[in-house]
């Protein structure tokens, strides 16, 4: 997993230049060279530096995998740019049409805030909407609330904190659709599940490349494991089995 903040950003300010004397397309083209690495996920990367030539590598990767976590924040301009973010709805609706073109079954998480100072119900349906609308698999919803020594803090439109919860709980039930949309999205697909080796209550934990977790009673053989399944149908509880010896299901 690459992580860090601003990932994006990668190279800038190095050896004390404000240029970039790398970018993260050059490390994402050398990481994927790293022999003994099977799969690589970029993990929160914000819009504006997720470029489109990083989306198309990933694309043809040998090892990076179609999953992108990318903040998103507030579909309302007017707060996004209250928040001092660096980009626009616009430019990040054209981020997951891009890599939807390249990557029809890439799984797009979102984070997004609630209850923001100045986030009035028409600007949060600004955001529902939006979300709503794209083509993304499931949402981190956080609520705002109150630090001590930020400019937020100190803001006009302080949201009730009723209203930040029901907000929330709105937003929560809408990530849960999309995730189902999403999973319902890949039943036929045939996949490599790489299964982790923790026992959660019974069983066994893995992902797709795509990000879709599934899980098979305990076996402690498929720990660290990488096992190809075709995913086939959807129960009352939301699982997919897959038709390795009915033993998986998607979670």
């Amino acid at each position: 997993m690459l992580t860090g903040v601003n990932i994006g950003d990668y190279g800038k300010g190095e050896f004390g230049n404000k240029k970039h004397e790398h970018t993260f397309l050059e490390l994402v083209q050398e990481l994927d060279k790293v022999d003994g690495i099977h799969r690589i996920r970029i993990s929160s990367i914000e819009p504006n530096l997720l470029k489109n030539e990083t989306i198309d590598f990933v694309a043809q990767s040998r090892t990076f995998v179609p999953h992108f976590h990318i903040p998103l924040q507030s579909g309302s301009d007017e707060l996004l740019k209250t928040m001092k973010r660096r980009y626009r709805s616009d430019l990040y609706v054209d981020r997951v049409k891009k890599i939807k073109s390249v990557m029809p079954d890439a799984c797009i998480g979102v984070d997004v805030i609630v209850g923001f100072p100045g986030e009035t119900d028409e600007l949060f349906l600004k955001t529902y909407n939006l979300l709503s609308e794209l083509d993304v698999s499931y949402l981190h919803v956080f609520t705002y609330s109150e630090r001590p020594n930020t400019e937020a803090v100190e803001m006009q439109g302080v949201v009730p904190q009723n209203v930040r919860n029901k907000r929330s709980k709105m937003l929560r039930g809408l990530s849960a659709k999309k995730r189902r949309a999403f999973y319902e999205s890949q039943i036929g697909n045939e996949l490599e599940v790489l299964f982790e080796d923790e026992n959660k209550k019974g069983y066994i934990h893995g992902f797709t490349q795509n990000y879709v977790k599934v899980k098979a009673p305990w076996d402690p053989a498929l720990a660290n494991t990488v096992h190809a399944v075709k995913l086939t149908e959807i129960d009352q509880d939301g699982l997919v089995r897959f038709t390795k010896n009915e033993k998986a299901f998607m979670a």
